[in-house]
């Protein structure tokens, strides 16, 4: 067989860079990004090991716990091929090792499993006529895939992965997204059961599945990746290389376990990461953008964070110590100007903004178009409009009626692959006010002034950079001002007194200025209208 065989039978372009994402669990990893995680994986190998590339080691074994396109353990084989060749000159017994023996992955899907296999052997059965391997017996090779069944509780949820048995009983005929690494009470016995009761995993990468394709949308579906993180860690790999959404370092529904584990992790070596919408995945919509870790048993230590951002690093890699705050902080440049504004020890925001429904009212509640009729109107904001109600019907916080308030929308953000106000502007609502679960109160108060001095501190760019440190989504819930100081209503707050007060540097007021941008100059102008 020819050397020409053995390049994988790649193409000019390469199709796994073209290919459809199938789901909204299911996103491809572009062979350029997956190369960029290899290439970190092999400097903290070399790093461990004298120097040593990882891609000359013949015992070494890597898995694909969630393989979709095959593409990590394409990429891999093609560099253990290479690095290989001086311990084994011959190409076909060279190649025959690396497919039997160190390269491994588990299918999501019977669709991905063949994929992979495709990409991976050259065809979609290991032991077909076009197989670039004779070694294998069996169709399947090392890239496994049966169907897994969920298992459901009474409450009809899977007690795996929380999926809705509404959603995902579906039957032989559909599929069923019970993942098999992630759908066991015992993932060493599961993967021993597949590969053989020895085998231990020196590397496990992957890009998990993000969320559970069981009907729900955007920030409301229920993420899994963590899942498959979690799984992959207790195999106790020398390193764990996975790419995943980054709204889990400050957010994310369900998981704020995740983080916290995460955050204290001193195994995690590396963190490399994109928030900029598109830039990781070019055409995939992930809210507030994605980003590789790079967790390493030997190591015992702070974590190295690198950003990307329109493909450069936006400066040198930092190391830090995660834990340090409760969520991370993503941009290193960020990071002393939070300690300064820390290090006073202020009291925060989040003790005075509200909860959702401030006052009880759903979203979809709708008031009634005029005062006329009602016995005790209440104008009432709703969905960015202005409607009126009953006193009566308010009963959660009726106190805060007859209060000024400074309301703000709980969802902000656009479909802009630069998010750059990350607050709404602020509505200074009289007395004789309420509002839907489309805002929050975020302060009430006895006089105007002291609303309209709030609204104005809430307006600059500086609050707005504290709020972008924990805010990764459109969700502006009252986490989102945890870091931002509770400070006089009766002052009168610019930016550059704020500046001044926590004593930044021009350099450091120029990277806020550079991700904020200033809110309308009309801002407390007819901020409603009737």
């Amino acid at each position: 067989m020819s050397k020409a065989a053995f390049t994988l039978r790649g193409r000019n372009p390469d199709v796994l860079s073209c290919i459809a994402n199938l789901s909204n669990d299911e996103v491809f990893t572009p062979p350029e990004f997956a190369n960029r995680m290899l290439d970190t994986l092999e400097q903290a190998w070399a790093t461990d090991n004298d120097g040593a590339s990882i891609w000359t080691d013949p015992t070494l074994t890597f898995l694909d716990p969630c393989t979709k396109s095959g593409v990590f353990l394409r990429e891999i084989t093609k560099r253990l091929i290479n690095g290989l060749e001086p311990r084994m000159p011959d190409l076909q017994e060279r190649v025959d090792h690396i497919l039997t023996r160190q390269v491994f992955g588990i299918g999501i899907t019977e669709l991905t499993a063949m994929l992979a296999r495709r990409s991976l052997y050259c065809s979609k059965h290991a032991n077909g006529p076009h197989s670039i391997t004779r070694a294998f017996n069996t169709e399947a090779g090392n890239v496994w895939f049966e169907r897994v069944e969920h298992s459901w509780d009474k409450k009809g949820k899977c007690i795996n992965c929380g999926a809705s048995r509404t959603k995902l009983d579906r039957g032989d005929d559909r599929e069923s997204h019970a993942y098999a690494f992630i759908h066991t009470g015992n993932i060493k016995k599961r993967v021993a059961a597949l590969f053989g009761d020895d085998m231990q995993f020196d590397v496990i990468i992957g890009n998990p599945p993000y969320q559970l394709d069981d009907g729900g949308h955007g920030t409301s579906a229920a993420p899994i990746y963590q899942l498959f993180v979690e799984k992959a860690l207790r195999l106790e790999p020398h390193f764990c290389v996975m790419v995943t959404p980054s709204r889990w370092m400050a957010g994310g529904k369900g998981l704020d376990g995740y983080r916290k584990r995460m955050l204290s992790d001193k195994s995690l070596r590396a963190i490399v990461d994109y928030p900029k919408l598109y830039e990781g995945f070019p055409g995939v919509k992930i809210r507030g953008g994605i980003s590789y870790f790079v967790w390493d048993r030997d190591h015992n230590g702070p974590c190295t964070m690198q950003t990307i951002w329109d493909g450069e690093p936006t400066g040198p890699a930092v190391d830090r110590h995660l834990n340090d705050y409760d969520v991370i902080v993503r941009r290193n440049e960020a990071v002393p100007i939070l300690n300064k504004v820390r290090s006073k020890n202020e009291t925060t925001l989040e003790k005075r903004v509200s909860s959702r429904k401030p006052f009880g009212l759903p979203t979809n509640f709708k008031g009634t178009p005029k005062p006329d009729g009602l016995s005790d109107p209440i104008k009432l904001f709703q969905n960015q409009s202005i409607a009126w109600t009953e006193r009566t019907v308010i009963a959660t916080n009726p106190e805060l009626i007859d209060r000024w308030k400074v309301l703000m929308t709980r969802v902000q953000g656009t479909s802009a692959a630069i998010e750059t106000k990350f607050l709404s502007k602020p509505i200074i609502a009289e007395p004789r006010t309420a509002c839907t679960e489309t805002y929050l109160v975020a302060g009430h108060f006895e006089t105007e002034i002291e609303a309209t001095n709030y609204a104005r501190y809430l307006s600059t760019r500086f609050v707005r950079f504290l709020v972008s440190l924990r805010k990764s989504t459109q969700d502006a819930a009252k986490s989102v001002y945890t870091f931002v100081p509770d400070l006089s209503t009766e002052d009168v707050w610019t930016d550059q007194k704020l500046y001044s007060r926590y004593d930044l540097s021009h350099q450091e007021i120029a990277f806020i200025e550079s991700q904020i941008a200033p809110q309308e100059t009309d801002l407390f102008d007819n901020l409603v209208d009737d």
